[in-house]
C-alpha cells in the first residue's frame, strides 16, 4: 500500500532525475514554487498531507514521464511483487547514430545490429526503444546524455514531444507544434533554435517520446 512518504519520495526522485529541485520542478509544471516544499507535506495539526493527483499529473506531463515510472520512484514496484528483479529492457541507440542506415525499418521500429539495452520499468509495448540525446536544442527538459524512450505505435498529436527522422537521415527530438496534410512544424525548447518546417514528403517517420531517464 502506498504511503504519504512513498508518494513524496516519488516526487523527490522525479525532480532529481531531471536535475531539478522540487521548487524548480513545481515551476516547470506551472505550479506554485512551494507546492512540494517539506512544509506543505504536513498540516498545521501534524497530519500528513497527500499531494493532489492534478499536481502529479502536471509534473509527469512536464517531464514526459509515465505514471509507472513515477511509481517506480516511490518503491511501489518493489512493494507490489518485486518487479525490479525482472525489469525488462528496451533497445538503446545514440541519437547521433540514429540517422545512419540500418538501425530502423521503414515504419520506424528498431532493426539491425548495434543497439545496446536500457532497463525500463513496465514498457508499454514491444516496439519501444531508447535514444541517447545529443545537442542542446531541447534543454532544459532533455540534456546531452539523457535517454528518451520512443514508441512508434503511439498516436502523435499536436504538442507531443517527438522524434522525427527525415529522408535525408537527420534524426531530431522536438515538439510537434503543428501538423497538416502537407507540412509539420517542429519546435525546440531552447530559444536559440528556430522552428523547423518540413514537408511531409521529407519525413520518413515520427514517433512519440513516452519516457525520459536522466
Amino acid at each position: 500500500m502506498l504511503s504519504h512518504r512513498a508518494i513524496w519520495d516519488g516526487i523527490d526522485a522525479l525532480a532529481r532525475r531531471h536535475g531539478h529541485s522540487v521548487s524548480a520542478l513545481a515551476k516547470l509544471a506551472g505550479l506554485d514554487a512551494t507546492a512540494f516544499n517539506v512544509s506543505k507535506r504536513v498540516s498545521k495539526d501534524g497530519r500528513e498531507r497527500w499531494p493532489s493527483t492534478e499536481s502529479i499529473s502536471k509534473i509527469l506531463d512536464a517531464t514526459g514521464e509515465s505514471f509507472d515510472t513515477f511509481l517506480a520512484g516511490t518503491g511501489a514496484f518493489m512493494q507490489f511483487g518485486g518487479a525490479a528483479a525482472n525489469t525488462p529492457t528496451v533497445p538503446l541507440l545514440g541519437l547521433a547514430q540514429a540517422g545512419s542506415g540500418g538501425f530502423f525499418d521503414s515504419a520506424g521500429f528498431p532493426a539491425g545490429q548495434g543497439w545496446d539495452e536500457i532497463a525500463l520499468p513496465s514498457p508499454g509495448d514491444n516496439g519501444i526503444y531508447a535514444l541517447e540525446v545529443t545537442g542542446d536544442s531541447m534543454e532544459p527538459l532533455y540534456r546531452e546524455g539523457d535517454r528518451i524512450v520512443v514508441s512508434p505505435t503511439e498516436q502523435v498529436r499536436r504538442g507531443d514531444r517527438v522524434v522525427v527522422k527525415t529522408r535525408d537521415g537527420e534524426v531530431m527530438a522536438k515538439i510537434l507544434a503543428r501538423q497538416s496534410a502537407r507540412q509539420i512544424e517542429l519546435h525546440s525548447l531552447n530559444p536559440a533554435y528556430e522552428p523547423r518546417i518540413l514537408d511531409i514528403s521529407q519525413v520518413e517517420w515520427i514517433a512519440r517520446i513516452i519516457w525520459a531517464s536522466q
